[in-house]
């Protein structure tokens, strides 16, 4: 126990020095902020702490360093006139001001060495803050003007960023809440989609809804809408067209066959005799068994009934601005129906279970072509939904 206690003991010395030695390195790099917070950290687990003394020093040191530090560079950016300055401005006050805070519950501090109470010099920035803030957010409100007077899609998501920061401060100012939706609406690509049906074969209605329903393919963002009806009042910018090139559905077939079947099974036993006919017995005296085995047959009369229908088409990304097209990706997809069952004649005893199950099936009527296009639609909702994934705009 008492070498555990030991143990325990220099570890926790370690780790003090070690955050001494830290907050050291961070003072002297220049890194005051770094400095300041571990030895408020510190100081707010312990204040009694041997390595206090030592973190109360680097604390007091620090906090002068970055006032003189700051302060001369708000001085200089102020000078400089420059309304993008508003920025760094804003910065440097809030920090000075969130320092102190940070501080302000350690208070007093003392240097025991010399038992004199260590004078952290306070400034009141609340009226610096506030003209720092009302500078910032009017360079805010002016740079996104600036952004939404280029006129295109980037200009104005690069205002929505910028709005979005001043409300974030202010959330009332001016028409700022307007800007932002403007900002929105016309930074986002409107996207038309269309199908088109260039084949020579009926499309069922509820296929053409099913396809054009965009819920479930989870396309949509903050920056990206698609419609599949236009609405009026929008200007689309990009149109998706899904175009059906040909739609081949094959003959209903009808395929039959007879496949033989043939299986040696037990039949019950006999007896082992040797060449003069008499029994030959095991070591025990026990006549030896021989099974026997019988060979039963049967036929079996498979029927396959099968229909096939086969998709092509393609989707064509276009730039409604310069109307012209993008790309193209071909889309193709199959659908197969098959439908086997069988009779038999024979030994029942020479199905497998596969043949038995064939036996329970029975015949079923061809689906038409319009019922395979719509049992078709899942396929091509998947590839059409992976196309559209992979070249998002």
């Amino acid at each position: 126990m008492k070498k555990l206690l030991l143990y325990l003991s220099a570890v926790l010395l370690i780790s003090a020095c070690n955050s001494v030695k830290r907050s050291q390195k961070a003072l002297y790099s220049g890194n005051y902020n770094e400095s300041i917070d571990i030895a408020v950290s510190k100081l707010q687990k312990d204040r009694n702490k041997k390595n206090s003394q030592e973190h109360i020093l680097i604390l007091e040191d620090a906090f002068k360093k970055i006032n003189e530090r700051d302060k001369k560079r708000i001085a200089f950016l102020e000078k400089e006139g420059n309304p993008a300055n508003s920025r760094e401005i804003f910065v440097l006050y809030s920090n000075l001001e969130n320092i102190q805070n940070k501080i302000s519950p350690l208070l007093p501090l003392y240097n025991k060495e010399n038992g004199r109470e260590v004078k952290l010099k306070f400034t009141d920035y609340s009226n610096d803050l506030i003209k720092a803030k009302q500078n910032f957010v009017a360079y805010l409100y002016n740079q996104s003007k600036a952004q939404m007077q280029k006129g295109n899609k980037f200009g104005y998501r690069e205002a929505h960023n910028t709005l979005q920061e001043m409300l974030n401060l202010v959330p009332n100012y001016n028409d700022g809440q307007q800007l932002l939706k403007d900002a929105h609406y016309f930074g986002t690509d409107f996207i038309f989609v269309r199908l088109t049906n260039n084949t020579n074969q009926f499309m069922p209605r509820q296929l053409e809804q099913d396809l054009l329903n965009f819920n479930p393919y989870g396309l949509d963002d903050f920056w990206t809408v698609y419609h599949s009806a236009k609405q009026r009042d929008i200007v689309y910018d990009f149109e998706i067209n899904l175009e059906f090139h040909s739609i081949l559905v094959s003959p209903e077939r009808i395929g039959e066959k007879q496949i033989p079947l043939e299986l040696e099974i037990p039949d019950g036993f006999t007896y082992q005799k040797d060449r003069r006919g008499n029994y030959v017995l095991d070591s025990l005296g026990n006549k030896i068994k021989i099974d026997k085995y019988l060979v039963v047959k049967g036929t079996l009369y498979e029927t396959v009934q099968s229909k096939s229908l086969a998709i092509d088409a393609r989707v064509i990304y276009k730039d409604l601005k310069k109307n012209q097209n993008l790309n193209s990706h071909p889309l193709q997809t199959e659908f197969i129906f098959e439908n086997i069952f069988a009779t038999f004649r024979g030994d029942e005893r020479v199905l497998n279970n596969d043949d038995k199950q064939l036996l329970k099936n029975r015949f079923a009527p061809f689906p038409t072509n319009e019922q395979m296009l719509l049992d078709a639609g899942s396929n091509i909702k998947t590839r059409l939904s992976d196309i559209l994934k992979k070249n998002k705009f």
